[in-house]
């Protein structure tokens, strides 16, 4: 009986549990007109580009994001594209925020320079006014001013 159940807990749920390969924590502050929070935030991801963002506030959870085809929050799963309308500016490239999160250059690297620290991006459009800023260290800003949007990542030092 003891096996039956084992077997039946693993076959429905062993599936669903995420391994990640890579772990961070980090200071987190994302601001935009629908967006607000700066707390402690864990960072996950595997090497197929899966990425997901758990944020606490008081040590407890109280927002989690998986980015993969999709983006998947507390109200569900939504296109990128969407995502990115409803939260940040509908016209940054799909996966920006997955990009971002995982320290790679915006836009297709577009406008980045390699600085000693690591690679700036400076864009600008009518729909947008963009300094991204990633350091080796794993610092990251990213600040749109026509938008009010910014996010900073900082590492808690683990």
């Amino acid at each position: 009986m003891r096996f039956l159940f084992v077997f039946v807990f693993f076959l429905f749920f062993g599936c669903s549990l995420k391994n990640y390969t890579h772990q961070r924590s980090a200071i987190v502050l994302i601001k935009s007109p629908k967006l607000r929070y700066n707390d402690i935030g864990y960072i996950r991801h595997d090497d197929d580009d899966a990425v997901e963002l758990q944020l606490y506030s008081a040590g407890a959870a109280v927002e989690k994001f998986y980015i993969e085809e999709k983006i998947c929050i507390d109200e569900g799963c939504i296109d990128k594209s969407d995502f990115n309308a409803k939260y940040l500016n509908a016209s940054y490239d799909k996966d920006i925020l997955r990009e971002i999160l995982l320290h790679r250059p915006i836009f297709g690297g577009k406008n980045m320079e390699k600085t000693a620290q690591g690679f700036e991006q400076r864009l600008k459009t009518d729909k947008y006014d963009i300094l991204y800023r990633v350091k080796n260290g794993g610092e990251v800003f990213f600040k749109d001013r026509k938008n009010g949007i910014i996010v900073k990542l900082k590492p808690t030092g683990e």
